[in-house]
């Protein structure tokens, strides 16, 4: 029997009982962290320096790349550094820096998508008024709030969950720290308040999610009443690549959080962790310039003059909502 205040590291879970195997895992993850390192340093450069792209829908999305780059950032390089050394040790500071950053770029994440769903539905459905409800305070504002709701999140289940004595050892059944295994090695009757708060967070969470879902039903009943075929082409370019991330981070995450435990194993836990923590901020870039080409004209004009020649931008940009 241990706790907490004699754990000083915890044992992550290996992705293979062979060197091989754990080598093949360090070159999978290091091509999807270059992907996502790529993708969203190109939209955020694009956005940056192209003032075609400085909007109130572009700002948000600049955010949500920062955020992705910052949630992939926290357990990607771990798992690699992990994998290429053939360890699975995680410093007990280290496990908690890994939750607070997660939690808070995750929750951070998840309000700006609802903030983003909002920008749509007022651009479509109310567009005479979208200069006074989104103006630059306005946006500045909402995408404060997100991280500011997003970094008290994280500092109440962070301080909570390791507050908790743990009485089952000190491995962890992922490749990174989360609550939800923590809370597995602490006492039988310990962990009912951090349950309690999760609870709690989950109805903030629905309570996002109805507010998307209303946003999207308002949104596509103002489509249809669109007569031109291009007008609703260009409401579907920049509502469903949205709608597709806003799809795969809450499908993802509330089959990870609220699957049935008779469905529950080791493996299955790791491709779902995997789904909603490495996925999303790797593909999200490629699923906004699908079918945005404003973005993709930014980024095409961004990859043909240079790199360096871009990030050097005169002055640093600003936004004209």
């Amino acid at each position: 029997m241990s706790n907490s205040s004699s754990i000083t590291e915890f044992v992550l879970m290996a992705f293979g009982d062979t060197r091989e195997l754990q080598l093949l895992h360090f070159w999978l993850f290091l091509g999807i962290y270059l992907a996502a390192l790529l993708g969203n340093g190109l939209i955020i450069t694009a956005i940056a320096c192209d003032h075609h792209l400085h909007t109130p829908m572009y700002f948000f999305l600049l955010n949500l790349s920062i955020l992705d780059l910052g949630c992939i950032s926290t357990t990607v390089p771990k798992a690699m550094a992990n994998s290429l050394w053939d360890t699975r040790a995680i410093s007990y500071t280290g496990c908690a820096s890994q939750v607070f950053f997660f939690y808070f770029l995750m929750s951070a994440d998840f309000s700006l998508l609802t903030i983003m769903s909002y920008d749509r539905y007022v651009a479509i459905c109310q567009p005479l008024h979208y200069g006074t409800l989104l103006g630059s305070r306005a946006c500045v504002h909402m995408a404060a709030a997100a991280w500011g709701s997003g970094f008290l999140y994280a500092v109440l289940h962070t301080a909570n969950a390791f507050s908790i004595p743990l009485c089952q050892g000190n491995a962890v059944d992922l490749f990174f720290c989360e609550i939800p295994q923590i809370l597995k090695l602490s006492c039988s009757d310990t962990y009912i308040r951090e349950a309690r708060l999760i609870m709690v967070s989950a109805c903030l969470f629905f309570v996002c999610f109805v507010l998307i879902v209303v946003s999207y039903v308002q949104i596509f009943r103002a489509v249809l009443r669109i007569p031109s075929e291009q007008g609703r082409h260009k409401v579907f370019s920049t509502c469903l690549p949205h709608l597709a991330v806003v799809s795969l981070f809450i499908s993802t995450g509330m089959f990870a959080y609220f699957k049935p435990p008779s469905i529950s194993s080791t493996s299955l836990d790791l491709v779902v962790s995997a789904l909603y923590s490495i996925v999303p901020p790797a593909v999200n870039p490629l699923i906004y310039s699908m079918r945005n080409q404003e973005l993709k004209d930014a980024v095409q004009k961004l990859m043909t003059r240079g790199l360096s020649e871009a990030i050097c931008c005169p002055c640093p940009p600003t936004y004209h909502f």
